[in-house]
């Protein structure tokens, strides 16, 4: 088949033989390679410039390379072959086909020379000039890099029990709040469950230091808490508040993993560092769903404001319309809140009457109530 040429009646593109298979690495590559065939292959933001021998001797009917620099000769013969090439896009401050998710050290890369020259500045800067200029282009980047991020996400995810503990952004280190949504995150990690949070500042990166801290000896969180308390919140200095968490994680190496999944929709809140694995977004819609979605322990909602109360919500609708399998469990955390604050909990409580929802939610008055909270709803009732 020649490039650009028509697909014949019946080809079975987008199902092609092997389709589903996907090559994220050079190693990857150098084992299937030898099969003299990458046929029905996702080669996904691959460097292959030092293998052009390689492909010019493979079959490569119905392959699909996604940002993978290439000689051009190498490319011109992949594309005779049958192959789909999506080049490298330059001059980007992000790459849209990327095969996995983020790390902080990523994002963050340069913090020395102030924050506004790391990768996440810089890919926020393009996202607020491209956002509503019109430009088909750019919004296809977008999408292209927000669903490369899903599909890492749910590679990175599968078979484990994932946790949501959603919460306010503007809890700040020191307070009482912030050591609270850091023992739980600690809590559950322990529990051997996957931390997910909002994956930005607040309650979401004190969930998230728990769950780094849960490898650890008990007091390291509590001379981490210390140590961070010295910057309690993102402004006026995003650089100093993440170069704080840094030096966390380099006095104390070593921490467990969890994942955190902001949005550059919000760019003006950084992420946070203690998320070893960050899925960002451009779309914020996407990332709320996609979070709440893969939480299949549970979600722990603590103190918010706006924002938490629709992420509740959000979650309730599936549950209060699941017809199939069971609901996921929901802990509401500071019963004065979420009843006269801001009184959440009736109106869940009445979509919950009668369903089979009824069963998964808890309001507890402590944040160290809602572990124990979240593994008697998993259970459900004897």
């Amino acid at each position: 088949m020649q490039p650009n040429a028509p697909v014949p009646a019946g080809s079975p593109v987008g199902s092609p033989p092997g389709s589903g298979r996907e090559i994220e690495s050079l190693e990857e590559f150098d084992r299937v390679v030898t099969s003299g065939s990458l046929g029905g292959y996702r080669v996904q933001s691959v460097d292959l410039t030092a293998r052009t021998a390689e492909l010019a001797a493979v079959d490569t009917m119905e392959a699909v390379f996604l940002g993978c620099p290439m000689e051009p000769e190498a490319a011109a013969k992949v594309r005779a072959g049958g192959a789909l090439v999506f080049p490298p896009v330059p001059f980007l401050p992000f790459n849209p086909y990327r095969a996995a998710l983020y790390r902080p050290e990523e994002l963050f890369e340069g913090l020395e020379k102030g924050y506004e020259n790391t990768p996440d500045a810089l890919a926020y800067a393009w996202f607020e000039r491209t956002k509503s200029d019109g430009d088909i282009f750019a919004s296809m980047l977008r999408s292209i890099h927000d669903d490369a991020v899903s599909d890492a996400l749910d590679e990175l995810l599968a078979g484990r029990r994932v946790v949501g503990v959603m919460g306010g952004h503007a809890l700040e280190r020191g307070s009482a709040g912030y050591a609270g949504a850091a023992r739980l995150g600690r809590a559950l990690a322990r529990d051997g469950l996957t931390v997910a949070t909002g994956g930005g500042p607040g309650a979401m990166e004190a969930a998230n230091l728990g769950a780094y801290a849960a490898p650890l000896a008990d007091t390291m969180l509590d001379e981490a808490l210390a140590l961070l308390a010295g910057v309690p919140h993102f402004t006026p200095s995003v650089a100093e508040w993440a170069a704080a968490a840094f030096a966390v994680r380099s006095a104390f190496p070593g921490g467990g993993s969890s994942v955190g999944i902001p949005t550059w929709f919000y760019g003006h809140e950084p992420p946070n560092a203690f998320a070893s694995h960050i899925a960002k977004y451009f779309a914020n819609a996407t990332r709320e769903d996609g979070l709440l979605a893969r939480a299949n322990a549970g979600v722990v909602f603590l103190p918010g404001a706006a924002g938490t109360v629709q992420e509740i919500f959000d979650n309730a609708t599936p549950n209060y319309y699941q017809s199939r399998g069971e609901p996921t469990p929901m802990v509401l955390v500071n019963r004065a809140h979420w009843t006269r604050e801001l009184p959440t909990w009736p109106l869940l409580e009445a979509l919950a009457a009668g369903r089979p929802m009824a069963g998964r939610i808890a309001l507890v008055d402590s944040v160290d109530e809602a572990p124990a909270a979240l593994a008697r709803l998993a259970a459900g009732p004897k």
